[in-house]
């Protein structure tokens, strides 16, 4: 009950700081304090986003296609090098610091090389989002191989366990809270860097919707766009909350 009470506060407290911030937005535009074609009030936005949803939905279909696809591969590739480099130490030490390297260069920069070489396509897109989603986890699956008991490791081997099936009792099921956490902020870049992308080159999708209503000046549907993103980043959010209940259902009883 107690928890639940701490849970609702919470959710109230969130909502509050979302109303005021609203409401601020509201009464400056409202105000003319900054011009409107700059800043359009959460009423124009939400006018512009009633108007536009068909056309957007359409986009965010392009949109999510290349999300979903780019951060499926993104797990896959992150998994796969977390297990090897876990496994295989020299490995991990070739290989680590260019993954932190690829993480240092602007995605902005990326982008219109991709494009370059795999044309205006969906393909270039996933890569983009490959690169950005993979990274977060395979440094938590990392993280969480590392973490694993060692006296429980020890106590395995002991009784003739092998290197999988310490990996599959032991390290695999610790390092599954680790997974999710990197999971979820992978969701969120797998939009955003989709967005990315078709800013620089694309036929479809949300990013090539907003350079064509930013340079018609119609803020108002930027703003939309805007929302519709981060809606989609907090639904996936959510999803990956949904889906480590159903995989790690001990967590729950916490």
């Amino acid at each position: 009950m107690k928890r639940k009470l701490q849970n609702t506060t919470s959710k109230l407290w969130s909502a509050a700081a979302i109303v005021i911030l609203l409401a601020v937005w509201q009464i400056v535009s409202a105000a003319g304090w900054v011009p409107n074609y700059m800043l359009p009030s959460p009423v124009d936005v939400v006018k512009a986003f009633v108007s536009e949803f068909p056309l957007l939905m359409e986009n965010a279909k392009v949109t999510l296609a290349e999300a979903f696809l780019g951060l499926a591969s993104g797990v896959v590739l992150g998994f796969i090098m977390a297990v090897l480099m876990d496994r295989f130490g020299r490995l991990y030490q070739a290989l680590y610091p260019l993954i932190v390297i690829t993480q240092t260069i602007p995605t902005v920069a990326i982008a219109p090389l991709l494009v370059l070489w795999f044309g205006y396509e969906m393909l270039p897109k996933v890569i983009l989002i490959v690169i950005v989603t993979f990274f977060p986890i395979t440094v938590g699956l990392l993280n969480g191989f590392k973490s694993a008991d060692k006296d429980m490791m020890n106590l395995m081997r002991s009784m003739g366990a092998g290197n999988l099936q310490i990996f599959r009792y032991i390290k695999l099921p610790g390092a599954m809270s680790y997974f999710f956490a990197s999971l979820r902020i992978s969701a969120s870049y797998a939009v955003v860097g989709a967005v990315i992308s078709e800013w620089l080159g694309g036929f479809n999708g949300l990013g090539v919707y907003m350079t064509r209503v930013k340079k018609a000046f119609s803020f108002d549907k930027m703003f939309a766009v805007i929302l519709l993103i981060s809606a989609i980043s907090l639904l996936l959010m959510k999803l990956v909350d949904l889906i480590q209940k159903k995989c790690m259902p001990w967590e729950n009883k916490k």
